[in-house]
Parts: structure tokens; C-alpha cells; sequence
């Protein structure tokens, strides 16, 4: 997306990628464009700007597959149902985009929900979809269609050092490439490099678990949550949720893994499901089937329906700056003018991807 913005405004870009293409947390989410569980102030705005970008984006590109279906927070019970009614209380509810549904507007609204324990739901009609294995790709296709020789993509290679006295980058090969401005947007990775041009990082990696199914044989025509996404999202935080916390207390395999049910289907009619929270490093080298279970019943439970054959599962790891307030770590390297580190936006990266861009374009005065 810092590529996608600098050829906008007319620059050309050298688009370095130490994988052949790229391999972590920006393939492997669930393609949400989440508005609505969003915390107030700077998190929020960025949000509402960034749907606002993808859909131009998604206009001009069709390959990413770009959704306004918004997201429906299924509720099963009434102590969930009142975390959902305080939320489209939300003086800002319209803003984000809720309206809280009963079980026929939920049916009405998605069909493929028809699990009996169903009481009703939060719809936030801001919330969006793309194909997140698939996008970047597609956005390197039609940077190279539209910048007319201005965008270049290298990928295989990577940046080992930042030479001082000028903004550059020498690569694995030992090859120098020079600009008026380098920008490192190094995900996850935050030793080395990065921790070498920003020794101290309000930065930490997160691992989460998710998985994809075969094609579900109907749509989905919005995003599903679960009710344990309340106690993640900052927005949802309020009388109705500290009850909801002490009368109905997560499953201890759900609270062990800090998990949520999100669910989106892709475009050949797969489910993406998740998620887990894992936030103590060392981090465990594989992946633990107990959550996946518990991901299985929960879904199966919301579409009164078991969930087609586990195609794959996998894990991965964001970078998530923890400074209060602050929406990603955007930092220029002490004694390294015009080289920049941007990282850290956490679950938030699909997201808030083109905003935190264009919010670095504007600081750099691209």
C-alpha cells in the first residue's frame, strides 16, 4: 500500500520483499476490512478512512475481490444480546455502521445462519472483504499497469543494511539502491534491522491460529463473529460486557488461547475461520488442535449445520505496537535521514493497510 501511494502521487518506487512474494500476516488473515469493533480516536478514523480507500482501490482493481457485505456479531444469549443493544446505543453506532438485528432480520439478512440457539445480532454494515492470498499480487499487477515503468517489484532479496549519510539499502547481494526516501514496513520481523535502526520498539508479535474449509455449498453473505469478539474489541467495553464477563465466563479452552470465532467466506465459496491470541514468546512451533474444535462447534452451532471438510489450517504472527493511542509504529531511524520504519499495526493490518499508507505519504510530504 506505501507502493500504492507513492505511484499515485507520481514517484517511482523500487518494491523490495525479502520472499519470493510475501509469506506472513498480510496472506495469512482473513481479508477483513473490520470497522466496527474498533477503539475510539485515532484507530477508528483510520479504519473508516481505510474502507473508504479499499473501495476505491477495489473499483480499480477487481482482482481483489473487494466485498461490502458487511458483518454480522451473532448472540446466543441474552447477557450477549445486551452487549450488542449497548453497542447500537453507541452515540457513534451510526458512524460505525451498527444496527442490531433479531433472529429473523439475522436470517433475513444471512440465510446461511440457521442454528437454533440463535437470539439476534450486531450487524455493522461497514465492514468489508477482500481476498487476502490473492491481493497483493493483484495490487503489483496494476502498479505495473498503471505506473508506466515507475514501479519495479524485487523480490528474493533482503535488505541487510542502511548505509548512513544517505537514504539507501544494500541487499543480500550486496547491491546499493538509492531514493530520496526508504520506507521498512518489516512486519513481524523485529529483531536485526529493525532493531538495529530502532533499538527501542513499542512493538510486540502476536501468533494466531486459523483455518479454511472446502467450499461451504451456499453463501455467506456477511462476515460472522461469535459474541467472544465483544471481549476483544475495544469498542464494546461498557456495563454490558463487564456483566456479560462475570454471568457467562468464556469455555476454559477459549479463554486459555484468547479466542473469537471470525468466519468469511472467499470468493470459491471457502471458509476462513479463526482465531487464537497467543502473546508469550517463545512461541510454540506447531499448531494445537484443541482450538480448532472448539472453532468447529462454535461455527457448526451459528449455521445449524456441520462445516464442510478442513481444507487447511496454519498459524502465523503479526507485530502489534502496544503505545496507547498510536495505530502503528511509524519512526524515522535515529542518524538515518529519510529512512523510516513502519510496523506494528497488529489485527489491524488488513484493515488499516491503505490508510496507514496514505497517513505516511502525508507525513513524508510525497
Amino acid at each position: 500500500m506505501h507502493a500504492w501511494h507513492a505511484v499515485e502521487r507520481g514517484h517511482e518506487v523500487l518494491h523490495i520483499e525479502r520472499e519470493e512474494q510475501a509469506r506472513g500476516a498480510s496472506v495469512r488473515n482473513f481479508g477483513l476490512v473490520w470497522v466496527g469493533g474498533r477503539a475510539d480516536g485515532p484507530e477508528l478514523r483510520a479504519a473508516l478512512r481505510a474502507r473508504e480507500l479499499w473501495e476505491e482501490i477495489g473499483d480499480r482493481v477487481p482482482g481483489l475481490g473487494f466485498r461490502a457485505g458487511g458483518s454480522l456479531t451473532a448472540v446466543t444469549t441474552e447477557a450477549e444480546l445486551a452487549v450488542a443493544r449497548e453497542a447500537a446505543a453507541r452515540p457513534d453506532a451510526a458512524i460505525r455502521g451498527y444496527r442490531l438485528l433479531d433472529r429473523d432480520e439475522v436470517r433475513d439478512l444471512n440465510p446461511a445462519l440457521r442454528g437454533e440457539a440463535l437470539l439476534g445480532g450486531l450487524w455493522c454494515e461497514r465492514d468489508a472483504l477482500v481476498e487476502p492470498r490473492t491481493a497483493q499480487r493483484e495490487l503489483q499487477s496494476a502498479l505495473r499497469a498503471r505506473a508506466g515503468g515507475r514501479y519495479t517489484f524485487l523480490g528474493g532479496r533482503e535488505v541487510r543494511e542502511v548505509p548512513t549519510g544517505r537514504p539507501a539499502v544494500r541487499d543480500e547481494t550486496g547491491e546499493v539502491h538509492e531514493g530520496d526516501v526508504v520506507v521498512l514496513c518489516t512486519g513481524a520481523w523485529l529483531g536485526g534491522l529493525a532493531r538495529e535502526l530502532v533499538p527501542e520498539m513499542p512493538v510486540r508479535r502476536v501468533r494466531l491460529q486459523m483455518m479454511q474449509t472446502e467450499p461451504l455449498g451456499e453463501r455467506l453473505t456477511t462476515s460472522v463473529a461469535d459474541a467472544d469478539s465483544f471481549r476483544y474489541y475495544p469498542a464494546y467495553r461498557g456495563a454490558a460486557l463487564d456483566a456479560l464477563a462475570a454471568e457467562q465466563p468464556q469455555p476454559p479452552v477459549a479463554r486459555a488461547h484468547g479466542m473469537q470465532l471470525l468466519m468469511a467466506q472467499r470468493l470459491d465459496g471457502s471458509l476462513t475461520i479463526g482465531d487464537t491470541h497467543a502473546y508469550e514468546t517463545p512461541f510454540a512451533f506447531d499448531v494445537d488442535e484443541e482450538p480448532y474444535g472448539h472453532l468447529e462447534r462454535v461455527a457448526s452451532g451459528l449455521l445449524g449445520r456441520e462445516l464442510p471438510p478442513v481444507r487447511r489450517r496454519w498459524a502465523g504472527v503479526y507485530a502489534q505496537c502496544t503505545e496507547p493511542g498510536r495505530v502503528v509504529l511509524r519512526q524515522e531511524a535515529a542518524g538515518r535521514d529519510g529512512v523510516w520504519l513502519v510496523t506494528g499495526p497488529g489485527g489491524r493490518g488488513m484493515t488499516c493497510s491503505p490508510a496507514i499508507a496514505e497517513a505516511t505519504a502525508d507525513e513524508l510530504g510525497w
